[in-house]
């Protein structure tokens, strides 16, 4: 699968700029602000339908516009899709494959299958759980759309009851049957989510070990563990005498949206114990292994996007990377750099076909083959 072309209208900022792209390596060269990671984010939108940095559409609308759209045409097992996504202050975001609407914006994800690696991509290891449920939740989403719909369902009766147990907490005798239609659906919910969360990590967890080991030269023991109160054998009775309990605190206490993905090394968390050699050697390995199960489960090799990584990550790990990219790994590749010369001769060594964008104030400036 690779992209083939993209056009940006008031997106950002940029005001109308489009680029046809090479099959293998893509860059993009400039200064901070330029709009390298704005082009990266425009690819994101029109593969998983949203931003991968801010989660309000309106706010990447160009200055004193009121809409912006994108449009791309992707290669996919020798079909072409032609995608656009638009949005306009005050309407819903509009998102069409081959000129046909998705009445969901769900039915899209998975289609376009999409890993990008990101300096805020830490937060991974060294924020809190819900960093960790936010990675493993998208990546479940692109390969399964039952267990989308399943969290669509989930946060849809999480927030009623939310905003039930506040209504009832201000009440001096508050009817706690009618919350029993809620628990009802939650405990239901929960117990399939958590099922598919296990069997997706005891799927993805070959593929990490093996980065891991490749990248660290398996001088230390990592793992990945699910922590969640469903799988406990009592969880529907305990949610139930947590009645109480959430009414003090006006919110649901238990549930899935609590699970954690328990990052080790050596048997002890990486987020407390781990260096920053080791910490950025498991997030590699974790992208790594998110990419290559991609690739298995949905039959075709993911777009690649690495903003900003090289001034991140250090020889070592720069180096196991294009090795892969040397060896034709991956597919498509994008990638964004504040020194072109750095890139350029990173590529010249691996022998890889590129082609060179230089980006200056939301413009095209320059564009060169490899």
């Amino acid at each position: 699968m690779h992209l083939k072309n993209l056009e940006l209208i008031q997106f950002k900022n940029y005001e109308r700029e489009q680029l046809e792209f090479n099959a293998e390596v893509n860059c993009f060269f400039g200064e901070n602000g330029a709009g390298k990671t704005n082009l990266l984010d425009a690819i994101h939108y029109l593969c998983l339908t949203k931003s991968a940095f801010l989660p309000l559409d309106s706010h990447h609308i160009r200055h004193q516009g009121s809409f912006f759209t994108l449009k791309a045409v992707f290669e996919r097992e020798n079909k072409t899709l032609s995608v656009t996504c638009a949005f306009e202050s005050n309407k819903k975001k509009r998102l069409e494959v081959n000129g046909k609407p998705h009445d969901r914006l769900s039915e899209h994800i998975g289609l376009l299958p999409l890993v990008m690696i990101a300096p805020d991509d830490t937060q991974i290891i060294t924020g809190g759980s819900e960093e960790r449920r936010k990675f493993f939740d998208g990546m479940i989403c692109q390969t399964d759309s039952h267990y989308l719909q399943l969290l669509i369902r989930y946060q849809h009766y999480l927030k009623q009851r939310n905003a039930l147990l506040k209504r009832l907490a201000e009440e001096k005798q508050p009817d706690r049957l009618q919350l029993s239609p809620y628990n009802h659906r939650l405990i239901q919910l929960s117990s399939e989510i958590h099922a598919l969360r296990q069997r997706f990590l005891e799927a993805f967890n070959p593929y990490f070990l093996d980065h891991y080991a490749a990248i660290s030269g398996a001088r230390e023991t990592v793992g990945i563990g699910y922590k969640s109160q469903v799988g406990e054998p009592d969880f529907d009775t305990r949610f139930e005498a947590s009645i109480n309990q959430d009414l003090t605190l006006k919110r649901t206490s238990m549930g899935i949206h609590k699970d954690d993905f328990v990052f080790q090394l050596n048997n002890y968390p990486i987020k407390k114990y781990g260096s920053q050699g080791q910490k950025k050697s498991f997030l590699i390995s974790l992208k790594l292994a998110q990419f290559f199960i991609f690739k298995d489960l949905k039959g075709t090799k993911p777009i690649l996007l690495l903003d900003d990584i090289f001034d991140k990550l250090d020889d070592q790990r720069i180096f196991h990377l294009m090795a892969r990219v040397a060896k034709k790994e991956f597919g498509q590749l994008f990638i964004t750099d504040a020194r072109p010369e750095r890139s350029k001769e990173i590529l010249q060594t691996i022998q890889a076909a590129a082609t060179f964008f230089t980006i200056k104030s939301g413009t095209i400036a320059n564009r060169e083959m490899g």
